[in-house]
């Protein structure tokens, strides 16, 4: 991600640049968070994995993917 980072003053405007890609990024981001109904999945996940149920595998190239139950 590159930004371009713009300060002035105090008390002055201040403003940060990025692409239109990272900002629709961002935009999805935030409309999944403040979706009750689409974090419910991601947080049983979580739970599923701090409890170990879960099998892991080897990608390519040695990533690591994680097969919930």
């Amino acid at each position: 991600m590159s930004c371009e980072i713009k300060s002035f003053e105090e008390n002055k405007a201040q403003w940060i640049t990025i692409s239109s890609d990272e900002y629709e990024s961002m935009k999805s981001t935030q409309e999944i968070l403040s979706d009750p109904e689409l974090l419910q999945p991601i947080e049983e996940s979580r739970e599923n994995v701090k409890a170990g149920q879960y099998k892991e595998l080897r990608g390519l190239e040695g990533t690591a993917i994680l097969l919930i139950h």
